[in-house]
């Protein structure tokens, strides 16, 4: 084949896999757009989770009516003049890649009116072609309609996920943006249903709260604007160019499963860089469980010269020319604010522990913090477990114990309670060795089968809470809860939305009702953000987290009848070997493989 030049219009289709990903990807190109031309509200409307429409509306600068058409030409752009340029970056966008990169592989609508302009520019595109331009009236800045993304190219079309998944990314985006530029009024709706917004009176603070609620909002710890000189051959006096770091971060009390939370943005631009993330982990070392990360949102202003943003078309990467100074940085910024914080929350943590287990849901296998402290100091909690009759336990709270399982052939045999172990595991023995019980496992099976069972009866017992308790979730997270509503009623929970992102509980399952409401929606919540199931498998995924909620935990002392109790139900169940979501719930140790271990034979 002979060598030759790809037409324009599959060029730009090539170039567009670079810049345009997914829709998130479209929306953070148009709203950086935005932001550059001065914009002090942007409003992003998305229709399907982006594949049928993504529109962006802002009261920016607008495009002059001459520039227009030149605008989605490739390698366009204002915001470069010289190669000297490129060295000094202070914008989000630079390329010039972006409009046509979206034009290339959608039907785009723009309409603008520039500042002095009488009346507006109205110019529509199929696939990166002109199909009419026209004069319209529109207030100064700019509305672009994508619409049918990616629709002349079915193989990339096929490879998107499904809608909820690609919702969550662009609600992570725009709210990230909110954060970074609190002086301009979001507004993201999905649907035609808005999700989030937040005021634009330039509070930080108040971002937060709109997207994790005041209860988060109240356990984060500012970070003022640290300084550190640049060391090294920067072309710039050090005196004259410092790094500044400031932002929020939370308490050890407030963690999540996947590294999410810590958001990074360095001169106004939202970047993923490894290395801090790893620096933001490390001030937090010794401080959270393993496998939990902290939430962080930190801002970087360093002196353009000093960062290189031109390292990946989806601009999200970043290098630093002194690169070992701002990661030991925010390592130590974070890490002094969490030591002179500590003092002041460790007075207090014994008073508000129940409210921060409510806000940040354990981790499995997490000890309770009632284990570390005297018995004569508080009293132990009883676990609802039924015993043979001539032995009845009373469940403490004077609350309804569970309903026995029908009695059947076990697949256990027959233990006998020795004792407890770490306050997490009993000791049992049977016909032919030892078993180690896993509590808090063994526990979620016995659960998790009376609640299957109740819910194919159709027959949840519920609890009513006499007073409703209120809760407040990310706008990803309110946007998945009103459309569970109905299926979350089928398991025992009457939830009804009491405000932006706020619903009100107003009953739990019965068999969890010595638990906090708000504490279990929570961890149903996250627990299908982290993993989300089969659309058909979630209420028996929504089953299993109330079960891994409900149960007893590693760390609480059982007396005898209790650790009998327990045992004798486990072996009634159908499936005792392990936990629902496959988790072994003991270890079986032989006569013969411990005469092994003790040189008997």
């Amino acid at each position: 084949m002979t060598i030759h030049i790809l037409p324009d219009k599959l060029a730009s289709q090539i170039a567009a896999g670079e810049v345009v990903e997914r829709p998130s990807s479209v929306v953070k190109e148009l709203v950086e757009n935005a932001i550059d031309a001065g914009a002090t509200a942007i409003n992003v409307d998305i229709r399907e989770g982006g594949r049928k429409s993504i529109q962006v509306a802002d009261n920016g600068q607008g495009l002059p009516a001459a520039e227009i058409e030149v605008a989605f030409h490739r390698h366009a752009t204002s915001k470069l003049q010289t190669v000297e340029d490129l060295t000094a970056i202070r914008t989000l966008g630079f390329r010039g890649e972006a409009l046509a990169a979206i034009a290339a592989v959608s039907q785009v609508t723009l309409i603008s009116r520039a500042q002095g302009e009488t009346t507006g520019t109205r110019l529509v595109l199929d696939g990166g072609a002109k199909v009419s331009r026209e004069m319209a009236g529109a207030p100064q800045g700019t509305v672009i309609s994508v619409e049918n993304l990616f629709y002349n190219v079915p193989a990339r079309l096929k490879f998107l996920k499904s809608d909820n998944t690609e919702k969550r990314l662009i609600d992570e985006f725009v709210t990230r943006y909110a954060l970074a530029y609190p002086h301009i009024r979001f507004r993201l709706a999905h649907n035609g249903r808005i999700t989030f917004q937040s005021t634009g009176n330039g509070s930080v603070l108040d971002v937060l709260i709109a997207i994790y609620g005041p209860d988060v909002a109240r356990q984060l710890l500012e970070i003022g604007d640290s300084r550190l000189e640049i060391e090294g051959d920067s072309p710039i006096s050090n005196l004259q160019s410092p790094i500044s770091i400031s932002g929020f971060i939370g308490t050890p009390a407030v963690h999540w499963s996947n590294r999410g939370q810590m958001v990074l943005f360095v001169n106004g631009r939202w970047v993923k860089d490894n290395q801090l993330t790893f620096a933001i982990i490390q001030a937090y070392h010794t401080l959270l469980p393993t496998g939990r990360y902290p939430l962080a949102i930190l801002f970087l202003t360093l002196p353009p010269e000093e960062v290189d943003v031109n390292v990946h078309p989806a601009k999200t990467e970043v290098r630093f020319r002194g690169d070992k100074a701002p990661f030991a940085e925010v390592q130590r910024v974070v890490r002094e604010a969490l030591v002179a914080d500590a003092p002041i929350r460790q007075m207090g943590a014994w008073q508000v522990g129940s409210q921060l287990e409510a806000m940040t849901p354990g981790w499995e296998g997490s000890l309770d913090q009632h284990a570390f402290v005297r018995p004569d100091d508080i009293s132990q909690p009883e676990m609802e477990l039924e015993w043979p009759p001539e032995e009845i336990i009373e469940p403490a709270g004077g609350q309804t114990a569970p309903r026995p399982m029908a009695a059947r052939s076990s697949q256990l045999p027959v233990m006998r309670v020795v004792g407890q172990v770490g306050a997490a595991y009993i000791i049992t023995e049977g016909p032919e060795g030892l078993f180690l019980i896993d509590q808090q496992a063994a526990h979620e099976r016995v659960l998790y089968e009376q609640y299957h069972g109740e819910w194919q009866a159709g027959q949840v017992a519920m609890q009513p809470l006499t007073v409703g308790t209120a809760v407040t979730l990310s706008p990803s997270q309110s946007n998945w809860l009103n459309h569970q509503l109905p299926t979350l009623a089928t398991i025992g929970f009457q939830v009804e939305p009491f405000g932006p992102q706020t619903f009100m509980i107003r009953s739990i399952p019965q068999l969890a009702a010595d638990r906090d409401a708000a504490h279990l929606l929570l961890s149903i919540v996250t627990g299908v953000e982290r993993k989300p199931p089969a659309a058909a498998d979630l209420p028996l995924y929504l089953i299993q987290l109330v079960c891994m909620a409900a149960a007893t935990r590693a760390g609480q002392s059982l007396s005898q009848p209790q650790m009998a109790a327990l045992v004798q139900q486990l072996e009634q169940c159908h499936d005792p070997m392990t936990t629902p979501h496959g988790r072994p719930t003991f270890i079986y140790l032989s006569v013969a493989q411990l005469a092994r271990e003790f040189g008997r034979i």
